[in-house]
């Protein structure tokens, strides 16, 4: 969903922003309908859009219609940060590094155990969704890291 100035869009596909630092600054390249495309696909757009972006030669398509943003932080030491929404879109999910923690798990309460651990910050406008939905895509999200085959399987 996007929010428009006079209603609530209802969007038929995710047109994915992904946040991109250029030496002209933060862009924000845009994979229309990435929520039909192969993993595959993904990648070879998301490449080529980040190229054009670095390389200053972004298209204005390039860089319109997202309806979500990624961003990450991790490559520069942050754990977890508050994103912003790039309006009028509904949400942004900001990515912290992956660090080593010591956890404990159900299976060996007492004993703790290394593990490779990740920071998500999910902004969303609650004109627009609710936090218990937002939750749930979190839960969803979480699934799809602990087990990555599930999105070849998808």
């Amino acid at each position: 969903a996007r929010l428009a100035p006079d209603a609530v869009e209802l969007l038929a596909h995710v047109n994915l922003g992904m946040a991109v630092d250029t030496e002209r600054g933060l862009l924000v390249p845009v994979i229309p309908d990435a929520d039909t495309k192969s993993l595959r696909q993904f990648g070879a757009e998301f490449r080529a859009l980040v190229d054009r972006a670095r390389k200053g030669r972004s298209l204005p398509d390039d860089l319109t219609g997202g309806t979500f943003t990624i961003t990450n932080l991790g490559m520069h030491d942050v754990d977890a940060f508050t994103p912003v929404i790039n309006l009028p879109e509904a949400a942004i999910l900001g990515v912290g590094r992956i660090q080593p923690k010591w956890v404990y798990r159900p299976e060996s309460p007492n004993a703790p155990v290394l593990r490779q651990m990740w920071t998500l910050s999910l902004v969303f406008d609650h004109r627009l969704v609710d936090g218990a939905p937002a939750a749930r895509f979190l839960q969803s999200i979480k699934g799809l890291i602990e087990e990555p085959y599930l999105l070849i399987a998808a």
